[in-house]
């Protein structure tokens, strides 16, 4: 089985052709990339106009380039995956086009791809990872405990009630004035710092639900800056120390009583996994290394390439729907919002 994935839902461009082999693992045929961050830089962050305008002007070369470099035609293909949302809506409208447009000319089933479900399933793609398993799945736009009990089956556990964690690193970068994108550069930053010389808060801490809070965190960053203004790049750095050490201390928690409530409600993991963007962050990474050891779970961490957004992680998705016949027609709908667990959401909502 061989799919093309096309993914546009933020600041990049990217198309990928993966095989799915005998033994029910993947092979990456061809994984290309355009990241848009030299656009965004000057304004801090991701300007939707300008992203999906950069969607347009690349896309069709990119998916020219990965089926060329996998060395296939789109005849070739058992399938063509574009994900669908969530994402700003107007490089969504982008990448979904693209693909319906390679699946009609070529005569093949179009998959329409939710970008977390591709997240939460990516981790499959090397193989050995049985359902059902517990996801921590951590970006610049979702922050969420879920339960992956089989492909289309998600329970959310937690949730962030206000930033992401990603976005919670990006707005303390910018706050601190270190360059875009935030994340990466708080990281570096941290590295030199000292995690104990700033007592920030742990939100949530011991509560008996898996959600997240970290505005408040963010805002007490801010007013240790401020106390200490003009800050001198020692300050920079302990304070990105202090910061990312709350992060991992609240991570930690809140993994611990998302796999009690798991338990409860789904039964033994396989395994626990690690996906999305921040999903890069070392110190997160060797956080969740210690919380599965112990648990007693292994830790499923895909490489780097495939945390951040990547057409191989919607390539994959489009093939674990496809196996199991799931294809969508032509008329699969943009979606700017679109929930792993809608339950979860209507009760959030009060509607349930």
């Amino acid at each position: 089985m061989l799919v093309l994935g096309i993914e546009t839902t933020c600041d990049e461009t990217a198309a990928a052709v993966v095989r799915l082999r005998s033994d029910g693992a993947g092979d990456i045929l061809a994984d290309e990339v355009m990241s848009q961050i030299a656009a965004h830089s000057p304004y801090g962050g991701v300007v939707p106009e300008i992203a999906a305008r950069a969607h347009v002007e690349i896309i069709d070369g990119l998916v020219d380039r990965a089926l060329r470099r996998a060395r296939v035609g789109a005849r070739d293909l058992d399938g063509v995956a574009a994900a669908a949302g969530p994402g700003l809506i107007g490089g969504v409208l982008v990448g979904l086009m693209t693909g319906k447009g390679v699946a009609l000319a070529a005569g093949k089933p179009f998959i329409a791809v939710n970008h977390l479900e591709a997240h939460a399933l990516v981790a499959r793609l090397p193989g050995r990872l049985a359902f059902p398993y517990l996801l921590l799945l951590a970006s610049g736009g979702h922050t969420q405990i879920l339960a992956v009990k089989g492909v289309g089956d998600y329970e959310r556990l937690g949730a962030t009630m206000d930033d992401a964690i990603g976005e919670a690193f990006d707005k303390t970068a910018k706050m601190l004035g270190l360059p875009y994108p935030g994340g990466p550069a708080v990281e570096i930053a941290a590295r030199d710092g000292d995690p104990m010389r700033f007592q920030l808060p742990r939100p949530l801490l011991g509560r008996p639900n898996a959600d997240f809070s970290l505005s408040g965190l963010k805002t007490a960053t801010r007013v240790a800056a401020q106390a200490i203004a003009p800050l001198r790049p020692r300050d920079v750095a302990d304070l990105c120390a202090s910061f990312q050490a709350a992060v991992v201390d609240v991570i930690e928690d809140r993994m611990r009583v998302g796999l009690r409530l798991f338990r409860d409600r789904v039964g033994a993991a396989q395994g626990v996994v690690i996906a999305g963007g921040v999903a890069a962050n070392a110190a997160i990474r060797d956080a969740m290394a210690r919380f599965c050891a112990q648990a007693g779970l292994p830790l499923v961490a895909p490489p780097q390439n495939l945390c951040t957004d990547n057409g191989a992680m919607i390539a994959w998705a489009g093939i674990e729907r496809l196996r199991r016949g799931l294809v969508d027609n032509m008329a699969a709908p943009a979606r700017p919002r679109w929930p792993l667990d809608p339950e979860a959401t209507r009760s959030l909502n009060g509607k349930a």
